[in-house]
């Protein structure tokens, strides 16, 4: 059905729980996976990983980002599981949304595969959906795994 899915990813439980399902689908449908990691394009006034803080540079974001998207891409690869070989794509973008459309253009997949935090009432309306921002914004077809 399917030939190429672009698959964000994050890091977080809800996306790697989703992998399984993307493994299903790649396999049964011999479509392509790029994975896709979007960072924000500019760097916090302060890194506080500490406790004092410290300022950052543009550059020393990016390498930052760079490394952290490694790492997601490789724990990503793990969870997708044997037999799927996954390209990476690592977009730095302000808007996480706009950032996953792009990917999608730059991959050229033909459907996007995400997994949705279900975030409803309050917490949905504070914190908004790049799913539902997604679905909105997209040419492409969105497909929504719970």
């Amino acid at each position: 059905m399917f030939k190429h899915l672009l698959v964000p990813v994050d890091g977080s439980d809800t996306s790697k729980k989703s992998l399984k399902k993307v493994a299903q689908l790649a396999k049964a449908d011999g479509a392509a996976v790029t994975l896709v990691y979007v960072s924000d394009s500019l760097p916090p006034m302060v890194y506080s990983d500490s406790t004092l803080g410290y300022g950052i540079t543009q550059k020393d974001h990016q390498k930052a980002c760079d490394v952290y998207a490694k790492d997601v891409f490789k724990k990503a690869a793990t969870a997708l599981g044997v037999g799927i070989k996954a390209k990476t794509l690592h977009i730095s973008n302000s808007t996480l949304s706009e950032g996953i459309l792009d990917g999608a253009k730059k991959s050229k997949a033909d459907v996007i595969v995400m997994a949705s935090h279900k975030r409803t009432g309050i917490k949905g309306f504070l914190l908004g959906s790049e799913t539902h921002e997604v679905i909105v914004h997209s040419k492409l077809p969105v497909l929504v795994l719970g």
